[in-house]
């Protein structure tokens, strides 16, 4: 800590310095700033600014215009949200606040601790304020975007005297196509600044640029790549939006840089040019595995591909559907796989869980719908897949789409598919739904209670009439599927409130199954042993000890079976070499604490951010990174307090952490 004093001591005294020789004397700092930000003070002094006084009129806007300009960046903000409240849940109690600011600086939203959030207000560091360089001086949210690099603003390397007590990180966010569309921000008081905030900022950054780029594109292919496979899903991996027919339309930043070429040399080119393959042989390869890679060359390089997003069909040339009524799909070689998770597999010996697969099971092959309901991470699909695989229609595919996870905008034409020119930005060539893939198989509708009400009549004309009609066509097209729906909600309650139509809620409810959250079941121990010999399969087996298993079986489990899977994995890859033994130091810390959340029946899913790359196909040495890397951020980057904290020695960890 002294030596953290010391050197923020010797900053400031740099930083006085060089104040004094810029305002007062019109000389040069050099040697005393960073280049970054003695070019934003003179850019500052061109603007007519002074370190005293600011530009008259710069006003915030009010209610109506900020909404206005939210509306305008809905999609930076619908992506960006979720990660900036996820770093506040990091941060909080630490007198700082994050900030998600439009491309001109105009802050869209803020949140924060109380205390910092009210001396912010002050400085106008709220939402509706613009942090331009030009009004607000030399600031990260300013000078990043005139940058256009991630940026650190440290007291009195603020231009304006004023805003010398905060300490700001930046970072700008790039859209697909390459442009800054805004940046995201962490401020707080100089006083007690960060290491490690500014990589904070840049991950985040990356994550909200990765979740962009997916959602925007997620009707096109999307071409993932790395010169390493374990980074693959990662923020750090390329991505490429490819359409049906072999044009890149995008690629991100990371991308270019793994394929050391320009945006120009990308775009609007042949994918064969680019990636010096051959895309349908790429597709046919990958397709049925979205989780398998393989190895290209391009430009000298080995690098990993894996394909995301919408392929295109089978058997489809030039088209990618046609209007006609869809013959019945024959049995796919992957779909053998499949089946081996059945209603059967799935029975450990819980009363609950027997029952509904007992319920369940007298429906196979009846043209009856089934809606289960359960908490989130209960095992909704899970259970949705098994009941699939044990009737008739196992050999048929198996569709899913969250309801809940599709803003409403893009969620029709995902269903109900369109035909080419639709609506701008459809492909020319049109999209078949996810009604229209299930053709032959089932459906699965997850959280249907969050789909929009003028859909829910749309999706009841389907089940009564058993024809789609897609956006743009007047043509229908009989499908023949199976329907499964899932919701943590109550529908009956969303029925009395007017959210979901009455005569759809009894057309679903055929047969409503229940699901025991986790805390509510008796058969624990076999899950355990279950999930952890599929987290084995290319590792010798490992066993718990007692004293873990009492520890898996006393916890609440707020994210269910999902946080379990979670928590074994990450268990499993902090084993040492050698070691087969799961004991309490392999488990995390939440396990043990005495209040554990979701006591009362409400339910937490996991954050998105932290489940992700758990949930991916990563190696088990690749999730042991990830948990050392967590633990040792959590511990202040202090080697001991992450190794004593993950039950392991010291060089242990440092072995974990050898490869990234």
């Amino acid at each position: 800590m002294g030596h953290l004093q010391l050197a923020a001591d010797i900053h400031g005294q740099r930083l006085q310095q060089a104040r004094q020789l810029f305002f007062d004397r019109g000389d040069l700092p050099e040697g005393l700033l960073s280049p970054l930000i003695l070019r934003s003070w003179e850019r500052c002094q061109r603007f007519g600014l002074t370190e005293h006084n600011p530009l008259p009129g710069v006003e915030s806007l009010d209610r109506v215009a900020l909404k206005t300009e939210q509306d305008r960046n809905r999609h930076l903000l619908l992506q960006g949200r979720p990660i900036m409240e996820h770093v506040y849940e990091q941060i909080r109690a630490s007198g700082s606040m994050v900030v998600l600011a439009d491309a001109n600086g105009l802050l869209l939203e803020t949140v924060g601790d109380a205390d910092f959030v009210d001396r912010a207000d002050r400085i106008a560091l709220s939402a509706g304020a613009s942090w331009d360089e030009n009004q607000r001086g030399t600031n990260a949210i300013g000078t990043a975007l005139a940058e256009e690099l991630p940026t650190e603003v440290l007291g009195a390397e603020h231009f304006l005297a004023h805003n010398g007590f905060l300490t700001c990180c930046a970072s700008p966010i790039f859209g697909p196509d390459g442009r800054v569309i805004g940046v995201i921000d962490i401020s707080g008081d100089y006083r007690s600044q960060q290491r490690h905030t500014l990589g904070l900022v840049r991950l985040s950054a990356a994550i909200v640029e990765k979740r962009l780029f997916e959602s925007i594109h997620c009707r096109d292919i999307l071409v993932c790549f790395h010169q390493r496979a374990d980074y693959l899903g990662s923020p750090k991996e390329g991505l490429a939006a490819v359409s049906p027919d072999g044009q890149v339309l995008a690629i991100n930043r990371n991308g270019l840089e793994i394929l050391g070429i320009r945006q120009v040399d990308a775009v609007r080119r042949d994918f064969s040019i680019v990636f010096e393959s051959n895309l349908s042989a790429l597709v046919d390869r990958l397709r049925g595995n979205s989780q398998g890679s393989c190895e290209i060359g391009v430009n000298g390089k080995i690098i990993q591909v894996q394909l995301r997003g919408q392929l295109p069909p089978l058997a489809v040339a030039g088209r990618v559907y046609d209007e006609q009524a869809l013959p019945r799909p024959v049995r796919k070689p992957e779909a053998v796989g499949a089946a081996t998770l059945t209603l059967d597999t799935l029975n450990t010996g819980d009363a609950r869980l027997q029952a509904a697969i007992d319920r369940s099971r007298r429906i196979l092959g009846r043209d009856i719908p089934i809606l289960i309901q359960g908490e989130s991470g209960a095992g909704k699909e899970m259970f949705a897949k098994a009941f699939h695989n044990s009737g008739p229609r196992q050999s048929g595919p198996f569709v899913a789409l969250n309801c809940a996870s599709i803003p409403e905008t893009l969620i029709e034409s995902e269903l109900f598919g369109y035909q080419g020119g639709a609506f701008t930005g459809a492909r020319k060539e049109g999209a078949p739904g996810k009604i229209q893939q299930a053709h032959g198989g089932t459906l699965f509708l997850d959280e249907i209670g969050d789909m929009p009400l003028n859909l829910q009549a749309r999706l009841l004309r389907v089940l009564q009439e058993r024809c789609v009609t897609p956006l743009g066509s007047t043509r229908s097209i009989q499908v023949d599927i199976s329907l499964v729906c899932a919701t943590h909600r109550r529908l009956r309650e969303e029925v009395a409130r007017g959210t979901f139509r009455e005569d759809l809620y009894y057309r679903l409810n055929g047969m409503s199954v229940t699901l025991p959250a986790l805390r509510e079941r008796t058969d624990i121990r076999q899950m355990v042993a279950k999930l952890a010999a599929a987290e084995t399969i290319n590792r010798a087996p490992v066993r718990f000890a007692e004293n873990a298993l009492r520890a898996i079986e006393s916890y609440a489990w707020p994210g269910n079976i999902r946080q379990l899977f979670n928590v074994i994995r990450v268990a499993i890859a902090l084993l040492d070499d050698g070691e087969n033994v799961i004991d309490q130091s392999h488990l995390p810390e939440e396990l043990f604490e005495s209040n554990p959340q979701a006591t009362n029946g409400s339910s937490i899913a996991p954050d998105p951010w932290m489940a992700a790359p758990l949930e991916g196909a990563g190696s088990l040495e690749e999730i042991g990174r990830q948990a050392a890397m967590r633990t040792l951020e959590a511990a202040g980057g202090n080697i001991s307090a992450a190794a004593r904290q993950l039950g392991i020695s010291r060089n242990t960890l440092y072995r974990k952490l050898g490869k990234f």
